[in-house]
Formats: structure tokens, sequence, C-alpha cells
């Protein structure tokens, strides 16, 4: 059974930065490709960045790209997201969510593409 553990969420002011983290167990990590999601209150879920097996290709939605950073390390199944320079429109629920299609060879945009889902994380950001 895929779990996916997000943690690293709080509550913060604009301006500063925050790391999101996000363990998986229960697949082998290295075939994956690993996604942050977020819903913002009232809102559909969003694409945020989204990564392939090895890191080597990333996609980002426009509204993050420059402010944010996703990353992996296979020897710790993990993924994570650092968030920079963060505005309150970065206010949401984020999720982790990976995918075991193409052998992680590509990053995927839509939701529909990922197969598991963390119970996700709050960010905060107050102006």
């Amino acid at each position: 059974q895929v779990q996916l553990v997000e943690s690293g969420g709080g509550w913060v002011q604009a301006g500063d930065s925050l790391r999101l983290s996000c363990a998986a167990s229960g697949r082998t990590f290295i075939t994956s490709t690993m996604g942050w999601f977020r819903q913002a209150s009232g809102k559909g879920r969003e694409l945020v960045a989204s990564i392939n097996w090895n890191g080597g290709d990333t996609e980002y939605a426009d509204s993050v790209k420059g402010r944010f950073t996703i990353s992996r390390d296979n020897a710790k199944s993990a993924v994570y997201l650092q968030m920079n320079s963060l505005a309150p429109e970065d206010t949401a629920v984020y999720y982790c969510a990976a995918a075991w299609r193409l052998m992680g060879r590509t990053p995927l945009l839509r939701i529909e593409d990922y197969d598991y889902w963390g119970q996700g994380t709050p960010v905060t950001v107050s102006s």
C-alpha cells in the first residue's frame, strides 16, 4: 500500500520561505513521477510542480516559476518543495502526489495522471 506523508507546512509572513517534504513508501520510488498540487479555500486543486524520476525534468505552474523549486532524493524516497518569496496568494493546502506511469520518465501535469495522494499540509501566508 502506497503512503505519502507531507510535512513542513505552517504559517508564515509574506516574503518568507518554507520547505515542504513528502515521504513515500509502499512502491518503488525511483520509477515514479512526483508532483505537488495545492488547493485554496473555495477553489479547485491545481498543479504547483512536477518532477520526473531522476530530477532531470521539472515543470512548474507559471505562478510559482522562479520562486518554488521541486526536488527529490530517491535514496530517501522523498520529494521536496522549496518555496521562497511566499505571497498571500500561495495560501492553500499543499498535496503530494505520485504516479507510476511512463516509468517516471516525464513530469505529469494533470490531476488525473496521479495514482496516489497525501493528506495535505496547510500553508498560510499573511500579508
